[in-house]
Order: structure tokens, then sequence, then C-alpha cells
């Protein structure tokens, strides 16, 4: 397992999802050479306000130079020029970008941890997950991303036709 590898989620389900998941992976890819990414996938709002619209989620598996720190900071970036204004937690977003892990890293900072703390426990997050990183194990916990997604099961999550 090559330790630049970094996963990073989209999701998006204001304004018009899919047109700033394109636009997000476009600018993810001037920050490294974007390995794999995966299918869209349509799912459920999990948390926050009720009568949210339904997300588009992706994941994009990303070979870059940059340290953790620096790349979540990008990931801010890309997400302002997007128009997303943090107003609640998990509520709708113009845009959504998680820094799901990077390679075996293990952090936890104020600012950061890493691998992302529910990632192995929601569905929108790791089916996409499997598609970019079929093989990937959580290094503390010790899971495949198959075990996981086997465990948690696909409710919410539906595919979604189209390139994105």
């Amino acid at each position: 397992m090559t330790r630049d590898d970094a996963v990073v989620a989209l999701g998006a389900n204001l304004g018009d999802p899919r047109a700033a998941l394109s636009a997000a992976r476009a600018s993810l890819a001037r920050l490294g050479l974007i390995v794999a990414a995966s299918d869209v996938y349509r799912t459920a709002p999990v948390g926050g306000p009720p009568g949210q619209p339904d997300y588009l989620n992706a994941a994009v598996r990303l070979r870059t130079d940059l340290a953790p720190g620096e790349l979540l900071r990008e990931l801010l970036r890309i997400e302002r020029e997007a128009g997303r204004e943090r107003r609640e937690r998990w509520g709708p977003r113009t845009l959504d970008l998680d820094l799901l892990l990077r390679g075996d890293v293990v952090l936890d900072t104020p600012e950061l941890t890493l691998p992302h703390p529910r990632l192995m426990e929601r569905a929108f997050v790791l089916a996409p997950l499997a598609q970019v990183w079929p093989g990937w194990r959580h290094p503390v916990k010790g899971e495949t991303v198959e075990e996981a997604l086997a465990r948690v099961g696909l409710a919410g999550v539906s595919p979604e036709a189209g390139a994105w």
C-alpha cells in the first residue's frame, strides 16, 4: 500500500450536485493524479435537518505529494469556491469534500482525524470507496472496505446513471 494515495469523498445536495461533483473532480486533478474515480451514488441524507434532498456521492483516489493537513486546506478551499457555507452540522450543501484516508496513515489532531472516524459505518462512503480502493484495510480496526460494506449494507444507497 502506498502512503501517498488519499481518498476524498465528494457529496452535494444543493444546486446542481452532478455539476458540483464534476467541477470538484477537475479541481482535485490539479492537486495530484487521479488514480481512480467511483461511480456516482444517490443517497438518503444521514443526520441533519429533516426534509433535505438526497445527496449525490462519489469518491476519488488521488496520488498527491501534499501532506494531509495541506490537502485538507485545499479541500476546504475547493468547497468555499463552490459556495459551501457551514451553517449546521450535516445540513444541506453545495459541495462536501472529506479526506477519508491517506494510505495507512493514522492521525488525530484538532483539525484532522485519519482515517475518517465514521467511514467504516456509512454505506454512502463505503460503496464508492470500495470502487476506488477495494483492498484497503483500516490500519486500526483491521477491517477491509469489503468487510465493512458487507456488515453495513447498501440501504439508502443506489447507483446513478451517467458520467460525472
